[in-house]
């Protein structure tokens, strides 16, 4: 297993005691980082699918339909 260390201001650390008060404060910092890694590869993934969709080619209503119709031949 790892160790990490970071530094943060004492409000913060008093605040994450305080809040997590007879926990183990290692499993709470693994489940947060866990949290914090699912975010950002959902925001990332959301960032690539908005950019393809800024490239993709425009299509109006009729040419999907007609093109919904030609798959389903």
């Amino acid at each position: 297993m790892a160790v990490a260390s970071f530094s943060v201001p004492d409000y913060v650390k008093e605040a994450f005691d305080a809040a997590f008060e007879g926990q183990d404060k290692d499993a709470v910092m693994a489940a947060l980082m866990r949290e914090a890694v699912r975010r950002e590869r959902h925001r990332s993934a959301v960032e690539r699918i908005l950019a393809r969709h800024r490239n993709a080619p425009q299509v109006t209503w009729e040419e999907f339909q007609a093109a919904r119709e030609e798959g389903r031949s």
